[in-house]
């Protein structure tokens, strides 16, 4: 073992690699990696994806065909409803068609104390069924990192529920999960031609004024994808480009569509439309591109994934959210040069995060997001078992950090400063997690954060009145909310 190595090793670093690498300890865990916690942070890099995950989810494309059938299904029963009535239906008959009507989504941002009564909505059952098998990845993992990895990754290139609640699951499987330890060149084409993308940024309205759409439609560009694509997905603010880039970017993604849901065989799948594209060769970032139609964009994206301002923007966002907000510049250096000299190979990238002495600092300087710190609950306790995954979904809510419903393009914040004024409001949270656990709370503490627990917090939880408070108070001592 090398000597940088040596100070990595033993139960307090494995904690702390196992809270700031993934979603904290499961039980029995720490002890496992204490011989070489970084060897097995690392280890969790060639286990094999959860991809798949189980029969019942739906493609993105299936999902959002099912969700439009069902639509119409509801707006054909309230218009078969009216007939009857004004055909002068009796109350019985009015009551059998109210019964067949399917009530509409619950709103997950109001918690409420009640198991889920009864199967919702068919739009919010899919929702659920993609959030479960989400958070069963988090919490059943080996390690975690690559959960990190995608849960990172997913908020980079984030889109919305609120906006297309169909495809908001799907698309994470589908476009981030399996490119997440592929180059980004990779993973950025998956996702700006994924439909769900497209349409919320609002591609698949976008086209070209001297397109044949165009001409016709007296309509033109959309510049929102194009945008975002610059500005958080790889070059990053104030990296160079003008909004000249931008407008002549847009113009090269015209025509990157989706084929509407309505369509019963193919609708929600991705389509170039050539009579939305923009005709000629456009200019971005100083470099002309001809108009090859589909591949026009796919040369742009090329070409932002290798610029050496994506480097560094993925670098300091990489460091900022695994170590520290104000991430070390030795680490985002790193970052950076790995992601240059290695064609931004993601996998290498999370091979230099764990393999610098930075990422290893034993001070816990990452403030948990909500949803990091609920999955690192159920990872800890085994609760999810007994909480329907709704009730999880409201909790995360009510925390401000909503599943897939990010406020804007740039999703949620990782930073401290965002997250520090909900802490309190965690403390109710914990104590409804903690009349779920029949374990132990000292024994859970040693599991969960005993190699780096204070002995004020090791005070604070013996001297609880109750079981169910000692384990509350465990999960908001500062060693479990920090990474």
């Amino acid at each position: 073992m090398a000597p940088s190595d040596q100070a990595f090793v033993g139960p307090k670093a494995a904690a702390l690699g196992l809270h700031r690498s993934g979603f904290g300890p499961a039980a029995g865990q720490i002890n496992a990696i204490a011989a070489d916690p970084r060897g097995a942070v690392l280890a969790d890099l060639d286990r094999p994806l959860a991809g798949a995950f189980n029969g019942d989810l739906l493609s993105s494309a299936q999902a959002a065909r099912a969700v439009f059938d069902f639509r119409a299904e509801q707006r054909a029963q309230k218009k078969l409803a009216l007939r009857v009535q004004k055909a002068g239906a009796t109350s019985g008959e009015m009551q059998a068609i109210s019964n067949q009507a399917v009530s509409g989504p619950p709103d997950l941002a109001k918690p409420n104390n009640e198991l889920e009564p009864k199967q919702p909505p068919l739009p919010q059952q899919l929702l659920l069924n993609e959030a479960k098998a989400r958070l069963d990845a988090a919490t059943h993992a080996e390690i975690g990192f690559i959960e990190r990895l995608v849960w990172f990754w997913s908020n980079h290139f984030c889109i919305s529920a609120d906006k297309i609640p169909a495809m908001a699951g799907p698309y994470e499987r589908e476009a981030i999960r399996p490119h997440v330890l592929d180059r980004f060149g990779d993973l950025l084409q998956s996702v700006e031609s994924h439909p769900a993308m497209l349409f919320y940024l609002d591609n698949v309205e976008s086209m070209g004024t001297n397109s044949i759409a165009g001409i016709n439609r007296d309509r033109g560009l959309n510049e929102n994808l194009a945008r975002e694509t610059l500005e958080l997905h790889t070059l990053g603010v104030r990296s160079g480009y003008t909004q000249t880039d931008v407008k002549n970017f847009a113009k090269v993604l015209t025509g990157w569509t989706w084929i509407p849901p309505s369509e019963p065989e193919h609708g929600g799948e991705f389509i170039f439309n050539k009579r939305l594209h923009e005709p000629g060769p456009q200019k971005v970032l100083g470099k002309s591109y001809p108009d090859t139609g589909v591949d026009q964009g796919r040369a742009v994206l090329a070409d932002l994934a290798r610029h050496p301002a994506t480097a560094q923007h993925i670098a300091w966002q990489f460091a900022s959210h695994f170590v520290s907000d104000t991430p070390p510049p030795t680490l985002v250096d790193k970052l950076r040069r790995s992601f240059k000299d290695t064609g931004g190979d993601l996998k290498e990238i999370a091979l230099t995060l764990i393999n610098a002495d930075e990422s290893w600092t034993p001070q816990q300087q990452k403030l948990k997001t909500p949803a990091v710190w609920v999955a690192s609950v159920m990872r800890l306790t085994g609760a999810q078992a007994t909480i329907p995954i709704g009730l999880l979904m409201n909790a995360q809510a009510a925390l401000g950090e909503p599943l897939w419903r990010p406020p804007a393009p740039n999703g949620f914040s990782d930073s401290e400063a965002a997250w520090i004024d909900g802490v309190p409001r965690r403390l109710d949270i914990a104590n409804a997690f903690a009349g779920h656990v029949t374990a132990d709370p000292l024994s859970l503490l040693e599991s969960s954060v005993g190699p780096l627990a204070s002995s004020q917090t090791r005070e604070t939880v013996a001297r609880a009145e109750t079981r169910r408070q000692a384990l509350a108070l465990l999960l908001m001592t500062p060693e479990f909310l920090r990474s």
